[in-house]
C-alpha cells in the first residue's frame, strides 16, 4: 500500500483542480486507462470504467471502477530500492504486478434545477490495506443560476493489514473532509470559484514499512496520531475569444504538523477545429517541512517521532502537460493528456528511493459516450 498511497498522493497533486459539485444528469458510459512511470522504478497501470443511468427525471445512479496494477522495486525488495529488509520479506515474484488495488464507487444524484444532492460510498482493497468511505455533496443554485453555494462531506474508515507481523498502535486510519464552495458568474466570459476545506485525520498515519536506519538506530516511522489541516482554493475560468480559454487556480494548505503549501496552476485551451481542442497546462507546488522530521542521520533513540518519507520534508515540484479533447458526432468524446512531473533534489528521496529527485510521466486516455 505504501506505493499505492504514494502514487495516489502524487496524482492528486498533479491533477489538482477545484471541484464545482455540479451535476449533469444524462445516461453515459466511459472507458479509460491511466498510466504512471517514474525514475524510482514505480509503474502503475490503471484501467477505469464508469456508468451513469437516469432512473427518473431528477434521479441518476452511477458506478465507477478503477484498478491500479503496480510494479515497484520497493515492493519487490520488501523495503526500499537500495537495500532489502529481512524483517518485511519480499513479495511474490511470480505475479507480474507487485500489488493490485481495486476501487469501486457507487453514487446517486438528485437534481431539480435549483438543488443538486449527490451521495455514495467507496471501497478499495489491496494486499495490505482496505479503504471504505462515504460522501455527500449538496449545491444550491441562486441568482438565476449565476451563483452556486455548495457543501461536501466525506469520511473514510480505512484499515492497515501489514504483509508481515508488526504490532501497530492501531490498524485504523480515518480521514474526514468538509468543503464549502462558492461559484459566481462575473460576466458571460468570466467565472470564479472559492473553496474552503477542513481536513482531519486520526489513527496510524505513517507507513508500516518505512524506517529510519542509522549506525545506532533502527526505528520504524512514527508520526502523531492526529492531523488537522485547512485549505483555501481559488479558481477562475476566462473565455478569451471563441477559440481560446484560460483556467487558473491557486491553493493554500496548512496543518498542525507544521506543513504549509502553495499550489499554482494555469491551463490554456485552444479550439483547433469544431472537433479538436488542445493546449498547455503548467503547475508549481511548494511546501515546508513538518515540525518533527529531522535530517538524515540526526535522529536519537529518545526521539518520539521518526520520519523518512520525503512528503514530510520541504520540497518543490513542477508539472507541464498537454491535454487533448476530440469531439465525436452525437456528443461522444475522447480525452487524453500527458504530463511530466519533476521535484527538486531531496535527501529523503535519495535515501529511500535511490534518486536525487522524482521524475514522473502521467498519461490518461478515456472515451465517453451517451446511450
Amino acid at each position: 500500500m505504501q506505493i499505492g498511497y504514494f502514487f495516489l498522493t502524487i496524482l492528486s497533486l498533479i491533477v489538482f483542480e477545484v471541484t464545482s459539485f455540479a451535476s449533469n444528469l444524462k445516461d453515459s458510459m466511459s472507458f479509460g486507462v491511466d498510466s504512471y512511470s517514474d525514475n524510482a522504478d514505480i509503474n502503475v497501470y490503471s484501467p477505469t470504467f464508469s456508468l451513469f443511468k437516469k432512473i427518473s427525471h431528477r434521479w441518476m445512479l452511477g458506478f465507477k471502477m478503477r484498478v491500479d496494477a503496480i510494479t515497484a522495486a520497493s515492493i519487490r525488495n520488501g523495503a526500499n530500492v537500495t537495500h532489502v529488509d529481512t524483517v518485511t520479506g519480499a513479495s511474490n515474484k511470480q505475479n507480474p504486478f507487485n500489488d493490485v488495488r481495486y476501487a469501486p464507487t457507487m453514487l446517486a444524484t438528485y437534481d431539480d434545477g435549483d438543488n443538486t444532492l449527490s451521495f455514495g460510498g467507496y471501497y478499495s482493497t489491496e494486499n495490505d490495506y482496505e479503504g471504505r468511505s462515504v460522501f455527500v455533496n449538496y449545491v444550491r443554485q441562486l441568482n438565476e443560476q449565476n451563483t452556486a453555494l455548495g457543501i461536501g462531506i466525506s469520511q473514510s474508515f480505512d484499515k492497515w493489514v501489514p504483509i508481515f507481523k508488526r504490532a501497530l498502535p492501531t490498524n485504523k486510519r480515518e480521514e474526514r473532509k468538509i468543503d464549502f464552495s462558492l461559484n459566481q458568474l462575473i460576466t458571460p466570459r468570466f467565472s470564479i470559484q472559492g473553496v474552503f476545506s477542513y481536513l482531519y485525520s486520526t489513527g496510524f498515519l505513517a507507513s508500516p514499512y518505512h524506517y529510519v536506519l542509522q549506525a545506532d538506530i533502527a526505528k520504524f516511522e512514527n508520526y502523531p496520531n492526529k492531523r488537522t489541516g485547512e485549505a483555501f482554493a481559488f479558481k477562475g475560468v476566462y473565455l478569451l475569444n471563441e477559440e481560446n480559454s484560460m483556467n487558473f487556480s491557486y491553493r493554500y494548505y496548512t496543518d498542525d504538523w507544521g506543513i504549509s503549501s502553495h499550489t499554482f496552476r494555469v491551463q490554456e485551451y485552444h479550439d483547433f477545429s469544431s472537433k479538436f481542442t488542445s493546449g498547455l497546462q503548467l503547475r508549481y507546488y511548494t511546501q515546508t517541512k513538518s515540525n518533527f522530521i529531522k535530517g538524515i542521520g540526526d535522529y536519537s533513540a529518545n526521539d518520539t517521532y521518526f520520519a523518512i518519507d520525503y512528503r514530510m520534508s520541504a520540497f518543490d515540484s513542477y508539472t507541464i502537460g498537454i491535454p487533448f479533447i476530440y469531439k465525436i458526432k452525437g456528443g461522444d468524446k475522447v480525452t487524453a493528456s500527458i504530463d511530466f512531473y519533476k521535484t527538486t533534489n531531496n535527501a529523503y528521496m535519495k535515501s529511500w528511493y535511490g534518486v536525487k529527485s522524482m521524475n514522473a510521466l502521467f498519461t490518461t486516455l478515456s472515451y465517453e459516450f451517451s446511450y
